[in-house]
């Protein structure tokens, strides 16, 4: 087929998404705000549940999307989008005209911003740190505190930004359990004779090896599950995190010094995916992820025909979820196209 598809966002689902579309004739426009592709993949050090390095991913994902009906764009967002007659016209933040016989919206999530839970002291004390960035610490080969110190106590926050009336976010992320025992697993593995402590209102491991995943980080590496949510943390005068939490199934409250807090944020709407929607007259459902057409048939449709969706814009997915969306927003595209006689 001779048709052009624009595809917004470069992340796991965009790149899956292009290169899928090319391997059926199609011609994809791909742009990404970033200079870099890759999206939060870029961030990661080892993937959960067999910890595979995330560069493995990363290339099959590049490998996927380099071909000659690709035209990769990055640096650029759009600026305008609108929809004539079968056709969408797309100016980008560069200045670049593009006209489209359909469009996939692939922007993805943020991370939820850690500093709207002041009770917790990121960006207040210099030893709490989010998940993101426990994970560039794993890329660089070194877990310290902010004196330079190894840590040798420390505390991960479960639900940071997700199942929280307070911020609006009453979905779970679904990846913050799992991502903490996995991180849990990598803390030990740096730091042999380091003490690990999970506070979390309930594990939800849902997904394949999860589980195994978390009886390992118990039977193998040692790490204690406390259940119970965290009411605040504070920093004592030698700049230890004093955390205070209730152990609800002990029944009693607790009051421990740990030398690094690391909270596990949850996912949100990403910016980018926002502004399409103002842009597109896309609609946005009560958790303001996208809203799809159905949820059981439906998760690759959007309000306005041609448009579709592919990925974590439309609710959190771990990578495996996000790629399998994107081949199935390919063939809703594909069916769209051929039946449509642009």
């Amino acid at each position: 087929m001779s048709k052009h598809v624009v595809v917004i966002g470069g992340g796991v689902a965009g790149l899956e998404t292009a290169g899928r579309l090319s391997k059926e004739g199609i011609s994809v426009s791909l742009l990404e705000k970033e200079e870099n592709t890759g999206g939060h993949l870029s961030d990661w050090y080892k993937l959960f549940p067999d910890r595979r390095d995330s560069g493995e991913v990363k290339k099959y994902l590049d490998d996927l999307s380099k071909s000659e009906n690709v035209l990769l764009m990055t640096g650029s967002t759009v600026a305008e989008f609108r929809k004539n007659n079968n056709h969408f016209h797309i100016i980008t933040s560069k200045g670049k005209e593009i006209k489209a016989d359909a469009v996939v919206v692939a922007t993805g999530f943020d991370l939820f911003s850690s500093s709207r839970k002041e009770e917790y002291g990121y960006g207040i004390y210099d030893n709490v740190i989010t998940s993101a960035d426990l994970e560039r610490m794993f890329r660089n080969g070194k877990i310290t505190m902010a004196n330079g110190a190894v840590p040798k106590r420390i505390g991960m926050v479960h639900c940071v930004g997700s199942r929280d009336e307070k911020v609006g976010n009453l979905y779970c992320s679904k990846l913050c359990c799992v991502t903490a025992v996995k991180q849990a697993i990598e803390i030990r593995e740096h730091i042999k004779d380091s003490k690990v402590f999970c506070f979390y209102m309930d594990m939800r491991m849902g997904g394949a090896h999860y589980e195994e995943l978390y009886r390992e980080a118990q039977e193998k590496w040692g790490v204690s599950f406390i259940r119970g949510k965290v009411s605040e943390a504070s920093e004592s005068i030698n700049h230890f995190i004093v955390v205070k939490v209730e152990d609800t199934l002990a029944g009693r409250p607790l009051r421990m010094e740990v030398d690094l807090l690391v909270l596990m944020a949850g996912m949100e709407m990403s910016k980018g995916g926002k502004s399409i929607a103002e842009l597109g007259g896309l609609k946005t459902g009560e958790n303001r992820f996208f809203e799809v057409a159905d949820h059981h048939f439906g998760s690759n449709i959007s309000n306005v025909a041609g448009v579709f969706y592919a990925g974590a814009c439309t609710a959190p997915m771990n990578i495996t979820e996000t790629i399998s969306h994107a081949r199935a927003a390919v063939s809703e595209v594909t069916e769209y196209l051929k039946a449509s006689g642009n």
